[in-house]
C-alpha cells in the first residue's frame, strides 16, 4: 500500500491517478471527507497531529510526503513505528545553497533534515516552480486581457505537476532511488510573459502582461500570504538568492520521456481559463 499525502493537491491528485492506473494500491490521507478517484481509499488523519495517523498507516509500505507540518519528526516516527519502509518527499530546488532563515527554503530544508533523521529510506524531489501556479491568473482573465505579475523579468524552468507525480511514482514503486535527491524542471525557462503568450494563443485572445512594481507587488502578495513568505520570494527573485531557471534532464532520465512543455499543461487545463 502507498499512502499519498496532499492527495487533493496539484501533484498528489496526479500521483493517485498514475498509481491506480498502474495497478498499485493507493490510500489518500485526508483531514476531511472528500470524493476521491475510483480505486483510491481515503482515510482520515492529520500530519499536524501524528497521533491521528495510525489508521491511515496500517499496511502502508511507502509514503508520498509533503513538508512544512508542525511536527515532522513526530509524523515520521509514527510512519516508522507503523512499518513504513520508505518516503518520497516533495521538496524544492531552493534548498541547494539555500538559507535556513528564508521561510520558503528553510521550511524545505527542515523537512529534508527530519526525513534524513527518521531512519526511513528516502528520496527527495526538489521541484522547480509549478506550471499550475498560472491558475492564479484566472480572476484577472475573467475581468480582462491584462495580467499584472510580480517578478516579471525572472525566468523559471516551470514544471508540470504531472511530471513530478510521474517521478514520484517511479521512486515509490521501483528500487534504486533510496538516498537520492532529484532536481526536477520543465523543458525550458519561461518568463511570465512567455506563459501568457502561449495561453493567449490557445484561448484565441490577445493577452498582455503588465509587470507589477516591487512596492505594489509586496502589498498585493502580503494580502495573500504571511509576510515571511513575501520576504522569502523577494529574497529569491529581487536579491538573487535563488535561480530557478536552470533546466535539468532528471524527468527525461527517470521517466524515459521529455518533460511536458507549458503548452501541454495549458491545453490540458484550458477549460479553467475560459
Amino acid at each position: 500500500m502507498i499512502l499519498v499525502t496532499g492527495a487533493g493537491g496539484n501533484v498528489g491528485s496526479e500521483l493517485t491517478g498514475i498509481l491506480t492506473r498502474d495497478g498499485h494500491p493507493v490510500r489518500a490521507l485526508v483531514r476531511t471527507p472528500r470524493p476521491l478517484p475510483d480505486g483510491v481509499e481515503g482515510v482520515m488523519g492529520d500530519l499536524n497531529e501524528p497521533n491521528t495517523l495510525k489508521p491511515a498507516l496500517d499496511g502502508v509500505r511507502a509514503v508520498f510526503l509533503l513538508g512544512g507540518y508542525d511536527d515532522m519528526p513526530g509524523a515520521l516516527a509514527a510512519m516508522r513505528d507503523a512499518g513504513v519502509e520508505q518516503v518520497t518527499l516533495l521538496s524544492s530546488r531552493s534548498v541547494v545553497g539555500g538559507h535556513s532563515d528564508n521561510a520558503v527554503a528553510g521550511t524545505h530544508m527542515a523537512a529534508e533534515a527530519s526525513v534524513r533523521a527518521s531512519e526511513l529510506a528516502w528520496t527527495f524531489l526538489r521541484a522547480s516552480g509549478f506550471m499550475s501556479n498560472t491558475l492564479r491568473w484566472i480572476p484577472r482573465l475573467r475581468e480582462g486581457d491584462v495580467v499584472r505579475e510580480p517578478f516579471a523579468e525572472v525566468p523559471v524552468a516551470t514544471i508540470d505537476p504531472y511530471d513530478i507525480a510521474a517521478v514520484a511514482a517511479e521512486s515509490l514503486t521501483t528500487p534504486g532511488h533510496e538516498g537520492r535527491a532529484y532536481a526536477l524542471t520543465g523543458p525550458e525557462a519561461l518568463l511570465p510573459a512567455d506563459r501568457l503568450r502561449v495561453l493567449g494563443e490557445l484561448l484565441g485572445r490577445d493577452l498582455r502582461l503588465e509587470p507589477l512594481p516591487d512596492e505594489e507587488a509586496r502589498v498585493t502578495m502580503s494580502a495573500e500570504m504571511p509576510e515571511k513568505y513575501v520576504d522569502a520570494f523577494f529574497r529569491f527573485f529581487t536579491e538573487g538568492e535563488f535561480d530557478d531557471s536552470e533546466v535539468t534532464s532528471a524527468v527525461q532520465d527517470l521517466t524515459g520521456r521529455a518533460p511536458r512543455p507549458f503548452a501541454t499543461w495549458a491545453r490540458t487545463h484550458l477549460a479553467a481559463f475560459r
